[in-house]
């Protein structure tokens, strides 16, 4: 069978398109692969605007971005084709797929898709990988009952490992961002206390609500004042968990006072920086901690319908993308329904 291939695509800097990309013909499937029509895609804001403005263009592994790209890599749908060789997953069955595309059907590896779970909508399922990022971070700095938390940037990634703090038993749980309607959201989200970085007291407010400093940090903004604040307000020996991307190294940190001293711990959190077939304490593999997102769901545990703030059409992808490259009030979350193109 063919299937007619649209996608979404950065042609240039700053500049989204919604193309025809001709049809794909499941006759050439590879025995391992799977034909995933794609229900909602969802916006990574911090990878995607980073490609879209042509910031990145070396990621993380050294390999070279030229235009055009293409982004999308947390998305779910329906299988509707599948290898000779596949035996997870089978036509018909909902699952979320990772590392694929915005586009109407997702032609992945077996490896690259996970079932939903009954009561995981397509929506929920379609954060699934980006779910994974935060999820990683939070097991890397072995975060213990009891013990504070502190999340820098409550974009999506920062909301969602406010949730994964609190479920791992972390009291209290400090979200920190400067737009209060983030700061609310984080709120209604599990946080005990959501603080203004830019208060003249910052550092002396956290040291206070957390007797003395704060135990393990995940920072996602991925700049240098958002590191060198979380710094300020560490307990000695506390860890903080890198994972936003500081594509910007043009930054200085007093390591002697700030890090050597206190006994600081820094931990990449780069999704990449993972095990890839065997999950081990501390260390999931993407797919392990896929599922753990979606067994919470599933379980009445973890609440992420909320964070979608915007439900929008690929067609309507130039608008979207137009509004991210800007940098201002852009939604925490925004997805693609795909039945709506």
């Amino acid at each position: 069978m063919k299937y007619p291939l649209y996608l979404i695509a950065f042609t240039r800097p700053g500049v989204a398109e919604y193309l025809s990309d001709g049809e794909f013909d499941d006759d050439n499937l590879s025995a391992t692969q799977v034909v995933v029509e794609t229900a909602v895609s969802t916006v990574s804001p911090g990878t995607e605007r980073a490609n879209l403005i042509g910031e990145q263009d070396v990621n993380v592994l050294g390999e070279a971005s030229p235009f055009p790209r293409y982004l999308g890599y947390s998305s779910s749908g329906t299988v509707v084709s599948v290898g000779s060789g596949v035996t997870s997953v089978k036509v018909g069955d909902r699952v979320a797929v990772f590392d694929g595309f915005h586009t109407t059907y997702n032609v992945v590896e077996e490896r690259q898709v996970v079932r939903l779970p009954d009561g995981v909508s397509f929506s929920d399922g379609a954060l699934g990988f980006i779910m994974s990022f935060p999820l990683a971070a939070v097991r890397k700095v072995e975060l213990e009952l009891g013990e504070s938390a502190m999340v820098m940037g409550q974009g999506l990634l920062g909301q969602l490992a406010v949730r994964f703090a609190r479920l791992q038993g972390a009291i209290p749980v400090i979200a920190v961002d400067p737009v209060a309607s983030r700061r609310a959201l984080s709120t209604s989200g599990g946080a005990d206390f959501a603080l203004d970085p830019t208060m003249q007291d910052f550092a002396e407010q956290v040291k206070k609500i957390t007797n003395g400093g704060v135990r393990a940090c995940v920072e996602v903004t991925g700049l240098g004042v958002g590191l060198n604040q979380a710094l300020d307000c560490m307990a000695k020996f506390g860890r903080i968990a890198l994972l936003g991307c500081t594509r910007n190294s043009d930054f200085s940190v007093d390591y002697y006072k700030k890090v050597h001293g206190p006994g600081i711990r820094l931990i990449g959190a780069h999704t990449a920086a993972r095990p890839g077939t065997e999950s081990h304490p501390h260390y999931w593999t993407v797919r392990d901690d896929i599922i753990t997102a979606f067994n919470l769901i599933a379980g009445g545990r973890l609440q992420v319908n909320d964070l979608v703030q915007e439900v929008r059409s690929p067609a309507d992808c130039a608008e979207v993308y137009s509004r991210l490259a800007d940098g201002k009030d852009f939604p925490v979350c925004v997805q693609f329904d795909w039945s709506k193109r």
